[in-house]
């Protein structure tokens, strides 16, 4: 009999709410539906200024994006359980991993906070509603990111190959799946799609440079990119996880204002500049501590940017690199099919984070649990 999880997510690029509905009866999730539904332009505009400004934020503005943007996860959620012909009361719970506003890992104390109240989920879907996955790992010292890898060793893993996933969202982060019994190791490389799809939304209408087709008409400016790279994170060992706090625009204009660069850069060496950072820093990753891996399997929005691929790929010859849906799921959906199996892991109180990979102490029921 069909076990139908309903499962959320919206990363650090906002650039929609990915929802899908998988059958979970199986050891390997069937994908039943799945949609990326738009963003109400007042709430993404406002996600935006609360993200990028955090310190202009009122408590009541606060509370009110909270409600406003729990409503729209419920919309959306209906919506997609509509389209898919299956009744809320056969949806045996939603998995929401909410919209991330701030994340402090290494702060004292150490915090995430992801907006989207689920108690207004479960009161407009009539579903379970599981959310707040990232606190309980942090409670137990852990980084509260990244949390798929645990989903990734269920789906992806292979005693004969050693593997690794690549997540390209906002941020990058990677999965190394050792073919032995050695511990997964997961960890966020840096900048994934965030700082390229920042330039380009000032200087163009549309949300992202579509297959990297502007970034392909420049040249990188070496000296930008090696600025770029001098940034701490990237040195720091795992675990480790970041966020649009580290890397966002104004970071970025302080690295090019920083820098004698040609009077009038143009505008797409820096794009292309910027390409080359984010598949420097993920190749550099997978050298340091995937150095035994044979194939890499990448997801995500950046999986789509053919010049990225491209690049990823050719520093990396000796991998080959695929996409998930060479093993069954689309790159689109594995982080939301992923946050409606840890949805499922809760409701059977089992742990859902992988200490090797987050630092915690130990292994947690993550997440809270909101009844229909």
């Amino acid at each position: 009999m069909a076990e139908y999880y309903l499962g959320l997510m919206s990363g650090t690029s906002m650039d929609g709410i990915d929802a899908v509905l998988v059958d979970l009866q199986d050891s390997r999730p069937e994908l039943v539906c799945a949609r990326t539904f738009a963003w109400p332009e007042a709430i993404q505009q406002q996600l935006s200024q609360v993200i990028d400004q955090p310190e202009t934020v009122s408590l009541q503005t606060l509370g009110q994006l909270d409600a406003r943007v729990g409503e729209t996860f419920a919309m959306t959620a209906n919506a997609l359980a509509r389209e898919a012909g299956i009744p809320a009361q056969d949806i045996r719970a939603i998995g929401s991993h909410g919209q991330t506003l701030f994340h402090a890992p290494d702060s004292q104390p150490a915090f995430s906070h992801q907006c989207g109240d689920p108690n207004r989920i479960a009161e407009l879907t009539g579903i379970t509603t599981v959310a707040d996955f990232r606190r309980r790992d942090i409670a137990a010292g852990g980084q509260g990111a990244p949390l798929v890898p645990a989903f990734h060793q269920a789906m992806f893993s292979s005693p004969e190959q050693n593997r690794a996933i690549l997540n390209i969202g906002g941020m990058a982060n990677l999965t190394v799946l050792p073919a032995t019994a050695n511990p997964v190791l997961g960890f966020d490389t840096g900048p994934g799609n965030v700082l390229m799809d920042s330039w380009y939304h000032r200087h163009h209408t549309g949300p992202y440079d579509k297959g990297g087709a502007w970034a392909a008409q420049g040249k990188c400016i070496p000296a930008l990119q090696e600025r770029l790279l001098e940034h701490p994170f990237l040195q720091q060992p795992p675990p480790k996880s970041t966020g649009r706090e580290m890397f966002c625009g104004n970071w970025f204009d302080e690295q090019l204002d920083a820098l004698p660069l040609p009077a009038s850069p143009k505008a797409e060496d820096i794009q292309r500049t910027l390409l080359e950072f984010t598949a420097r820093t993920i190749a550099d990753a997978v050298r340091a501590y995937a150095a035994e891996t044979r194939q890499l399997l990448v997801c995500g929005g950046g999986a789509h940017n053919t010049l990225l691929m491209q690049r990823i790929a050719g520093l990396l010859e000796a991998i080959e690199t695929a996409s998930t849906e060479a093993f069954g799921l689309h790159p689109d959906w594995v982080e939301a099919v992923a946050f409606a199996w840890l949805a499922k892991a809760t409701l059977a109180g089992q742990p859902g984070n992988l200490p090797s990979v987050t630092g915690a102490s130990h292994p947690v029921i993550l997440g809270a649990i909101y009844p229909a």
